[in-house]
């Protein structure tokens, strides 16, 4: 259930707002994610790991903080980033 290595990678690579970037929120919020998306997929198969369920609400939580972050202090950003990663916005 965790991302490999060179998918990590290849997603850091495509989010990074600069050589050696692994911290913005861009990229966090890339890693979150994927991993939500893992982690929904496993649900729909296993509905009653309720441990899963709460990391995944976790997950969700911190990246909806992470979207609000972004969305405070440059709205562009925020806007082609919910829009190339698929993300629904209020």
């Amino acid at each position: 259930m965790t991302l490999t290595k060179d998918a990590k990678t290849t997603l850091i690579g495509n989010y990074a707002r600069h050589e050696g970037d692994t911290g913005s929120p861009e990229v966090q919020v890339a890693l979150l994610t994927s991993r939500i998306n893992m982690l929904t997929e496993h649900l729909r198969s296993n509905k009653k790991d309720f441990s899963s369920r709460r990391g995944l609400l976790k997950l969700v939580g911190q990246r909806r903080r992470l979207l609000a972050y972004v969305r405070r202090n440059d709205f562009q950003r925020y806007m082609a980033l919910t829009e190339k990663l698929g993300i629904r916005r209020k």
